[in-house]
């Protein structure tokens, strides 16, 4: 695990702690040229505020919008 991994999981958990809501995106697989390797954390509070990367740019921008929007606002996990 390095630095960052780190970084997003107590980002996390202190958020969960405080009793944020959080998703945690994970890069599973890749093609052809990816910015962030397989493996790479982005964790979502559902204040909008990040740490991590995914992506970067509008591809992250997206996914932030769309778990605030839809994944954030449910009621019970799926």
């Amino acid at each position: 695990m390095n630095s960052t991994d780190y970084q997003v999981l107590q980002s996390a958990i202190s958020w969960l702690q405080d009793g944020k809501r959080v998703a945690l995106a994970t890069v599973v697989q890749t093609w052809g040229s990816s910015p962030r390797p397989v493996g790479s954390w982005l964790a979502i509070r559902e204040d909008g505020q990040v740490v991590g990367s995914v992506s970067g740019g509008c591809v992250e921008d997206d996914l932030i919008r769309r778990v605030q929007t839809e994944i954030l606002t449910r009621t019970s996990p799926e």
